[in-house]
Parts: structure tokens; sequence; C-alpha cells
């Protein structure tokens, strides 16, 4: 068969199964977001195509296969694969035909190392959060900001004495802490760390979210190595990163009430709309009468439950619960393209499909 003839023949495959999709199908709304905020990427995909060796797979297909595994909850690249073999809904959201042939499974992650290693999920997230604003759909005024535990794809077994544990610790006076003299051998940035309540530490990481209160959407998410203070020290660098008013505020739960905490909000000209303790000597509360009996208090109080649903649809039957990814940089990437997806999938109920 001829070039062109073979051309038109893709087209006319990829037609078809576009017939197929119905109209009112959610991942029709999801893609035309997705084409949108990838066409703003197009200048960065083209610094990550390989220049000699095999062709590499187009970034944009790359990243539509990972938001299709996010959002069908499949458990790994290779059951990925084996979908998108027959799966013709899979094939038209990628932008396959149906006579493309399916990528091997160690091409594919071998090419997403390139999308780790751009930071695209971050970008990525930018631009759907650009259309969340074309659509006023973002409140740039209220926020929530919270934290998660993921646990990190190694064992407690796995922890083993450092070769070259440091002279002096990071604790207090210079207490050697577990984590400045052992680390684990599956997953070296994996950190013991339990949160309040649970049973036992585990190997794990953080994952940060800040939510904007008027629809929920994820406008900044971030992974950090499990410690004390990540949850202060992400949600302050996160705050510097939002496009916000010059008065807004952020809501959070007890433990942000932390006197530096605030006064660094204060300092961002940030209302802090902490959740308070009970009166108690032991645990003293940090909010100014301004900020604790102010009208919007109560509100932040009740739109806190915005960000736990972002959580509760990440942790159910997807990565989040468990990450399979190593190493802080590639979960950090993850978490935010499962945040991306979240908001996606969230717009297409808010913006109707054009």
């Amino acid at each position: 068969m001829r070039g062109d003839d073979q051309q038109q023949e893709a087209i006319f495959s990829y037609i078809s199964l576009e017939q197929r999709v119905p109209k009112d199908h959610p991942l029709r709304a999801i893609r035309q977001m997705t084409d949108a905020a990838l066409r703003e990427l197009n200048s960065e995909f083209q610094q990550l195509l390989a220049r000699r060796g095999r062709p590499s797979i187009v970034p944009e297909k790359l990243i539509r296969a990972q938001l299709l595994q996010v959002l069908y909850s499949v458990r790994s690249e290779r059951q990925l694969m084996e979908q998108m073999d027959y799966n013709l809904l899979f094939r038209w959201f990628v932008g396959l035909t149906i006579d493309d042939p399916v990528w091997d499974v160690t091409v594919f992650t071998k090419n997403r190392e390139r999308l780790i290693a751009g930071e695209v999920a971050e970008q990525l997230l930018l631009a759907v959060m650009e259309q969340a604003r074309t659509h006023q759909l973002l409140s740039e005024e209220h926020f929530t900001v919270d934290d998660t535990l993921i646990q990190a794809w190694a064992s407690r077994r796995s922890f083993r004495e450092k070769s070259d544990p440091p002279a002096r610790g990071t604790g207090t006076r210079g207490r050697k802490l577990l984590r400045g003299t052992h680390e684990s051998t599956t997953d070296p940035e994996a950190r013991l760390y339990k949160k309040s309540g649970a049973a036992a530490a585990v190997p794990s990481y953080l994952g940060h979210v800040v939510t904007e209160n008027r629809n929920g959407l994820v406008v900044s998410a971030m992974v950090t190595q499990s410690s004390k203070t990540a949850e202060q020290e992400a949600a302050l660098a996160m705050v510097d990163r939002l496009k916000r008013c010059a008065e807004s505020t952020l809501g959070a739960d007890k433990s942000y009430q932390q006197e530096q905490f605030v006064k660094q909000l204060r300092a961002r000209g940030v209302k802090s709309h902490v959740a308070e303790y009970a009166p108690n000597p032991k645990w003293p509360n940090w909010l100014s009468e301004e900020e604790r009996h102010g009208e919007g208090f109560a509100i932040s109080q009740r739109k806190r439950k915005l960000v736990e649903k972002v959580f509760g649809w990440a942790k159910q039957d997807r990565a989040v619960r468990q990450m399979k990814l190593r190493g802080r940089a590639r979960i950090d990437w993850l978490f935010r393209l499962i945040a991306t997806a979240h908001n996606l999938l969230r717009m297409q109920k808010l913006v109707p499909v054009q």
C-alpha cells in the first residue's frame, strides 16, 4: 500500500473510533481539556524527544496513557498495555488507530523517565488550572491545605545501618535520629514515619495538596520525605507559588497549629484559618482574635472536607495508598499527575462539552 493510502486508512480508522464514542461520555470532555493543556506544552515536549536511536513515543500519547491508568485504576503498565491492545476507548483517548501496534512495556517505562526528568506533571497541572481559571472555577481568595501519608514500595525489614553515618545528628542538640543512621536498601529516600493513631511506623513519604474552596480543585501538589516539620514547610512552599489575592485565607487541621507556621502565613498576608485545640496549657493556640472570630473562619472549616475528598479519591484503588515507584522525584511526578486527573474528572462535570 502506498504512503498516501496508508495515511488515509489511518485517518479513516481514527474517525471510526471517534464516531463510536458517545457524545456525553465523560472521557470526551476530559480529552478536550487534556488536548488544550498539552498544546500549551508543545515546546517542552519537543525538547524531550530523542534525537538519535530508536524513535521515541510521542510525549502527548504517553501523558494520555498515564492519565487513563490513573482514571481507570489500572494497576500496572503491563495491564495498561493489554487494555490498549483491545480497548477501543483507550485507543481513541490516546490517539491510536485500530491498527496501530501497542508499545512494549519496557519501552513505555523508559520513555516515561524523560517526562519525569522534564517535570511535565507540574506543568500539566498548571495548564489545566489555567483552563479552570478561564471558566471562573477557581477561588483566588480561600484555600485549604492538608497532607496524607504515602506508603513507600519498601519494607521495614529493608532498613540497614548506613556505612558512613553523620558525626552529628539532626535531632535536638545534635542527637542522631534513625533517619540519619539507617536507610532502606530498597528505597533509600523513604523514611519510617507514622501518623497519629497508627499502630506502627512504615516506610513512607508525605503527599501535600492545596485546594481552592470554590469547587475543591487542586491548585498545588507536592511530595516530601516524611518528617514532623514537612507539613508546615511544604504548605508555605505551595502558598508562595499560588496565584492569589493580596488578602487570602488558608484553612487547615490542628496539625498546622504551630506558632512559627501561623507567623509565616501572616508575613505573607495570609489569614490563618487553622483548627484550634480545646483549651489546654500543653497545646496552645496561636490565632489572633480577629482570625478566630472572623466571618470566614467557620466557612473555611466547613470547606476542609473538600481536600479530604481528593485524598479519598486518590487512595481508592489508586497508587497514592502505596506507590509502586521508588524515589521522591518519581513519586512526586506521579502524585502531581494524579492531582491533575482528579481536576480533569471534576472539571468535566462543571464545564460543558464543546
